[in-house]
């Protein structure tokens, strides 16, 4: 075990969470990708977010490259099995509504759980991840008794010692390839517009 903790991503936690502490991200890890081939893999664009500000931006990092999804639809991490042809990639996702965690191989889905319950896990082997899990302090049976702190965080740093790719705050805010998604989700786009 070892690596990244909770701690290692609070800071992209904080960008991504309201007033009220509530945090809406989706972020994608893989491995050996560069942010071009990244973006081409879920069919995103390179070029500028739209009107509606749905989109991704694919973030050259250590390892790979991380992609930050900006609106709601999900998009890389519905997506992340078609990121992982060929290798690695793991997705985080939380809202209001939803949360999730997804581990795929090779376009295989390995392992994905609710990030509130671990125990409903399911994948091709959904313990592969399991000692990572339980040294990240995340709620591996349903018994704690109040929700897990930072379940986000510490389900960030699963993604990046599930890939080897890891995002440092000084290259989130540095240069980004960007590409919207309106042409994937084109109602929910015309939605936002109006």
């Amino acid at each position: 075990m070892g690596g990244a903790t909770a701690a290692t991503y609070e800071w992209l936690c904080e960008e991504f969470s309201d007033d009220t502490d509530e945090t809406w991200l989706c972020a994608g890890f893989v491995r050996d990708l560069s942010p071009r081939e990244a973006l081409q893999r879920i069919r995103v664009t390179p070029g500028s977010l739209s009107e509606s500000g749905q989109g991704v931006a694919a973030y050259a990092a250590s390892g790979g490259t991380v992609l930050i999804e900006y609106g709601w639809a999900r998009t890389v991490y519905d997506k992340t099995h078609l990121l992982s042809v060929g290798t690695v990639a793991a997705a985080v996702y939380m809202n209001i509504k939803n949360d999730g965690f997804t581990y795929c191989v090779d376009g295989r889905k390995i392992t994905m759980f609710s990030l509130y319950a671990y125990s409903l896990r399911e994948g091709a082997d959904p313990d592969r991840l399991q000692a990572d899990v339980e040294d990240l302090g995340m709620d591996t049976g349903g018994d704690q008794l109040d929700f897990p702190d930072d379940p986000v965080s510490s389900a960030l740093a699963l993604a990046e010692r599930a890939t080897g790719v890891h995002l440092s705050s000084a290259r989130f805010a540095g240069p980004a390839l960007i590409g919207s998604t309106d042409h994937i989700y084109p109602v929910a786009s015309d939605a936002l517009s109006s």
